[in-house]
């Protein structure tokens, strides 16, 4: 048995964050059913295409295991059967625009009106605030949840990384608050409002800077390598580099073969627990006693050159080749791994971090599993639907209409 089986969601997302979101529910088992607009659909079916007509990668790779329903709520019949799937379904997950399920005519209060036992879960760019009716796009909500200000190097500017932590993480935000709710439906038996807004799950996932700032008030931040270069501190907690985030000094370092390879790269963390078996893999066992090197204080006005030093034995090997000498070692790193290597790493494949999916347009394509594995309630990736491919399904199977119902919904242009 699925973990969320029998589980309804009524997917009214799209683009990326509530997609995330709504997917992740599918691959634990809940039957998603996605509403689209006739002859539309999700934005993203059509956006970043590398097959022309063909639904894009975008899409697919965030609607898996949905069912897809078109339907025109803007029309009389499209609403009445909007309220007949509020009413059938658990769930109903939104990202549109600030205040545009309340001009549809569905505010929370008329939804829990329809159905009092249902979870209304919305993802919004910020909470209540001044800033509270503008839209958020996957960098804004980067820059304005504090990552940009915290990402790159001290002399350039601020920097988004290439993980979507605005969007999808938001996503896995939700995700949480709705299965959270859904427990307290046990109990109580009444839905509730969920809400993750991008600026706060971007915040959250930058806590450790947050922890930072208020160190900042009470000296200056010695792991960070700006204090052994003796470059000061300002009020606000600085661009980091590659620094390690957990008080370890950290550094990416350049391997055997980076004249070429962009991705000849390693992590390598001097973790004072075994500075000494550092010492003596890079040749320098002396620095194991030696005055200014002995100790981690001592350390911190030279770990650029002892950095240095580290990548001149890191340059004689390739990044795997480091892993496999410093893991039995228990020294901490990792190599760079570029997205080809990703996609053709074995493991990733057995475990379904990495799956094929067959699609009756594009064929055969890698997208990502599930990354939350449950012993008992193992997730299966299929396929994203097409545009209103599952309409009459849904309309029979859920809400009970008759052939001659559907052909009406049709002929009206609510379907």
């Amino acid at each position: 048995m699925k973990a969320l089986e029998g589980v309804q969601i009524l997917d009214m997302t799209h683009v990326q964050s509530g997609p995330t979101c709504t997917q992740l529910l599918a691959w634990f088992g809940a039957d998603v059913i996605k509403v689209e607009r006739p002859g539309v659909g999700d934005a993203t079916r059509g956006q970043l295409r590398d097959l022309p007509d063909v639904d894009s990668l975008y899409f697919t790779m965030l609607n898996h295991n949905k069912r897809s329903v078109t339907l025109n709520t803007k029309s009389d019949k499209g609403k009445e059967i909007f309220v007949k799937l509020i009413e059938t379904c658990d769930v109903l997950v939104e990202n549109f625009a600030p205040g545009a399920m309340d001009r549809m005519g569905f505010s929370w209060e008329r939804i829990h009106e329809i159905n009092p036992r249902i979870i209304y879960a919305s993802i919004k760019g910020f909470g209540p605030g001044p800033y509270e009716d503008c839209k958020v796009y996957e960098n804004v909500a980067q820059c304005t949840g504090g990552s940009a200000s915290t990402t790159g190097f001290l002399d350039g500017p601020p920097t988004v990384t290439g993980a979507q932590i605005g969007d999808s993480g938001t996503g896995l935000h939700l995700a949480l608050g709705i299965v959270t709710a859904l427990y307290h439906r046990e109990h109580s038996g009444i839905g509730q409002r969920v809400t993750a807004a991008m600026q706060d799950g971007v915040l959250n996932l930058c806590r450790v800077k947050l922890r930072d700032q208020q160190r900042l008030q009470h000296g200056p931040l010695t792991e960070y390598s700006q204090y052994g270069q003796g470059i000061e501190f300002g009020d606000a907690t600085p661009r980091a580099g590659n620094d390690s985030g957990g008080g370890q000094p950290g550094w990416i370092l350049k391997c055997k073969g980076w004249e070429t390879d962009p991705n000849a790269y390693v992590y390598f963390i001097t973790q004072a627990a075994v500075w000494g078996n550092v010492c003596d893999i890079i040749g320098r066992p002396e620095w194991k006693e030696e005055p200014g090197y002995a100790t981690p204080p001592e350390r911190l006005d030279k770990i650029s050159q002892i950095f240095d030093a580290i990548e001149e034995w890191t340059k004689t090997k390739t990044k795997l080749e480091v892993m496999e000498i410093c893991n039995p070692l228990n020294i901490p790193c990792g190599p760079i791994l570029s997205m080809r290597e990703l996609a053709e790493e074995p493991s990733l494949r057995q475990t379904g971090t990495i799956v094929e999916v067959d699609h009756p347009e594009r064929g055969k394509y890698l997208t990502v599993g599930n990354p939350v594995k449950l012993s008992n309630s193992v997730s299966q990736v299929t396929r994203s639907p097409l545009l209103g491919e599952h309409t009459d399904e849904i309309l029979a199977d859920v809400l009970g209409l008759s052939a001659e119902e559907i052909a009406a919904a049709k002929s009206a242009g609510a379907v």
